[in-house]
């Protein structure tokens, strides 16, 4: 079994294809005030998307682990793309496996490699990995030193993505490296034609205790 590809410089040139739809994009609500008006700002040029069904298994999966303060991670499948110039990327899914987690670090058991490998091979589409993601239960959103070395020595390239989620405090935040320092990355949701707007009264989601209704 192949390991999967990450896209990286010296790749072929990319296809061209246009973006979501301003119609079919919205910001995050548990994004921060200030990426929210970095996204709205600048619309047009946005670069990096997740679709709804990514953006909802990444939610779900981080407050899998909320109550018990763990940890959880996974990667990022998806595609990069250029629009006018622009160079940007699409999360389609994610993957994830079995892992090894605490309240302050998270790694994939060993023996959940082959598994992760497998679902990733069934995910349905021909895809990169884009970038991962992870959880900050409790302890708000950014970038620590082990995840920059990690974003780094796997996903350094500009349009790779580390997103960091803490479900307990309801935010969100998508990062990349410029520098050698991680600086934040607005993102949208999107969704496909035949999907309810975001956060429509048909989404579904794992709701902690307390939490308010969407």
């Amino acid at each position: 079994m192949k390991p999967p590809k990450v896209v990286g410089a010296s790749d072929p040139a990319l296809e061209e294809r246009a973006p979501p739809p301003l119609e079919r994009r919205a910001a995050h609500r548990w994004l921060s005030e200030k990426s929210k008006q970095l996204l709205e700002g600048d619309r047009e040029r946005t670069d990096l998307f997740i679709s709804k069904m990514a953006e909802e298994k990444i939610r779900n999966h981080a407050a899998s682990g909320a109550s018990e303060r763990l940890e959880v991670m996974g990667f990022l499948l998806g595609n990069v793309y250029r629009h006018q110039g622009m160079t940007y990327s699409i999360v389609r899914d994610v993957a994830t496996s079995d892992l090894e987690a605490t309240s302050v670090r998270v790694r994939f058991q060993r023996e959940g490699m082959e598994r992760l490998f497998a679902s990733m091979d069934d995910c349905g589409f021909d895809f990169l990995l884009v970038g991962w993601y992870h959880s900050h239960p409790g302890h708000r959103c950014f970038l620590s030193s082990t995840d920059v070395d990690t974003q780094n020595s796997m996903f350094g390239q500009p349009y790779h993505a580390a997103v960091v989620i803490d479900p307990l405090n309801h935010e969100i935040e998508a990062y990349r490296i410029e520098r050698g320092v991680p600086v934040t990355r607005p993102f949208a949701i999107y969704w496909d034609k035949h999907q309810n707007p975001y956060f429509g009264e048909t989404v579904k989601h794992r709701r902690l205790k307390n939490e308010p209704k969407q």
